[in-house]
């Protein structure tokens, strides 16, 4: 039996306001951190324990990196800030009338009332509408599918030993990546330098080098963003390390044993392939239609929220959209923008309990792009300046260890760096048949998978008859 409870955000004197942050991603915890001088009390809720430093889960997906270095506990991250707390549970319900969002963690629901709202819940891998590939071709937006990919990854190549036909080791050995965006060459790039450097001594019957790796796309060149120069870079280098790029080539299919593309002329063909990865394609988090339904405002395709030009939601100044659910100006899907938005509505936020004017309107300041494609290889794009090969890689590599979270996951970062760039080895190379299969066995049980926690008779208390007993309970404990 599913228990409704009240829950608050910490105690607080009067005239505090509450600000409730949803997310731990990059908008969630830099809006708590802006926030941490300001006289209120915030309550963050995250769906996960960590805030995920992204761009670097394909490193975990390939060995070269643990989970915990770059994804480090969020009640850690903010321990030291005592206006804030962490509750954990996936975001169900946002009134905004009431002014009280609702978080659900196993059996427990939990409402929480705010002053202001800061949603930053981030985004999920779209298959275009085609949901049930994901069986198949995990998409690389948390640790899970992470964990996954790397089971799946790995253990293609262990049960390449076992295979018994020439056929089946092709199959078995073919790695096709969906998506020639930063996050599809990055992976293809890795898995490639795996096959050929890391795995080169560990097999007896079969020769990793000889793995496939195959990175196909829609479109008609290699990182788009990046402008045709980069874009031919380095689709050249992925071609240097082994990869077939594959252009003008539309997924029509995908199933345990391979993937159906059309290509630009139409016609359709077969790539026989256990291990897919699916890089293509966001879609905001759900809760952009809620907010859409309440305030009338409109969703872009990817469903993210179209926000006024200081981030609140059209009719609601308290409540700010910011990061992967915002569509404002065409703007993109990065994690600067998420930052800069998220400090923005925390200076919005502070302004006006201080009786200041609020700052202008929020504008994007593009500190550029960057994507590696293999050891000693990347391209980046900042500003006016493009670069390539290893000069690109070294910015690449010092930018990215300013953003992990923690002197001591940047020290660990950077040794397993030197391990698999300067060396053949890969630290991280455990895998299980759980963390390779749970994710679709879970699926597969359906509604007959409801965990929850055991609880005794004394640790409940009665259940409101609706969740709106539940809000008005919470607005007046509070």
């Amino acid at each position: 039996m599913t228990s409704h409870e009240t829950g608050t955000t910490t105690a607080r004197e009067p005239g505090r306001r509450r600000v409730v942050v949803i997310g731990s991603g990059f908008g969630g915890l830099f809006a708590t951190q802006a926030l941490k001088h300001a006289d209120v009390d915030i309550t963050l809720i995250g769906k996960t324990t960590h805030h995920l430093f992204q761009p670097l889960l394909y490193q975990v997906a390939t060995g070269i990196l643990s989970e915990g270095e770059i994804a480090p506990a969020t009640r850690e991250v903010i321990a030291h800030q005592k206006n804030a707390r962490v509750i954990l549970g996936t975001v169900t319900d946002i009134d905004l009338k009431a002014q009280t969002v609702t978080s659900r963690i196993l059996d427990r629901d939990t409402v929480t009332p705010y002053d202001d709202l800061i949603v930053a819940a981030g985004a999920g891998q779209s298959y275009f509408g085609n949901d049930q590939y994901a069986e198949f071709a995990p998409g690389m937006k948390s640790i899970d599918d992470a964990l996954e990919l790397r089971g799946r990854i790995f253990g293609a190549f262990e049960y390449a030993e076992l295979a018994s036909t020439p056929k089946e080791i092709e199959r078995i050995m073919t790695f096709v990546v969906v998506g020639a965006g930063p996050t599809g060459v990055e992976m293809a790039g890795q898995i490639a330098e795996l096959s050929r450097r890391t795995l080169k001594n560990d097999f007896r019957k079969i020769d990793p080098a000889n793995a496939r790796v195959i990175l196909l796309d829609a479109a008609n060149q290699v990182l788009p963003s990046f402008g045709d120069r980069l874009g031919a870079r380095a689709a050249k280098r992925l071609a240097d390390i082994g990869v077939e790029v594959q252009l003008g080539a539309k997924v029509v299919g995908v199933d345990q044993t391979g993937i159906d593309i059309e290509d630009a002329d139409g016609t359709r063909r077969r790539i026989e392939a256990v291990t897919k990865v699916w890089a293509a394609g966001v879609q905001a988090s759900e809760l952009g239609e809620q907010l859409a339904e309440q305030s009338g405002a409109t969703l872009d395709r990817a469903g993210r929220v179209e926000v006024n030009d200081d981030l609140t939601l059209p009719g609601y100044p308290n409540v700010f959209v910011v990061g992967d659910m915002a569509a404002l100006k065409g703007y993109p899907g990065v994690a600067q923008v998420a930052i800069q938005g998220a400090r923005y509505a925390a200076k919005v936020i502070k302004a006006r309990i201080a009786g200041k004017p609020v700052p202008g309107p929020f504008e994007y300041h593009d500190k550029g792009s960057m994507a590696t494609i293999s050891r000693f290889s990347a391209v980046a794009s900042i500003g006016k300046f493009r670069f390539s090969g290893f000069v690109a890689w070294f910015l690449w590599l010092a930018v990215h260890l300013v953003y992990i979270i923690g002197f001591k996951h940047r020290i660990t970062t950077l040794l397993h760096w030197a391990v698999s760039f300067l060396g053949r080895g890969r630290s991280e190379r455990t895998v299980t048949e759980q963390q390779t299969f749970a994710r679709n066995a879970i699926q597969q049980l359906g509604d007959q998978y409801s965990p929850s926690l055991p609880r005794v008779a004394a640790d409940k208390k009665p259940a409101p008859q609706s969740v709106g007993q539940a809000r008005e309970e919470a607005s007046r404990r509070a």
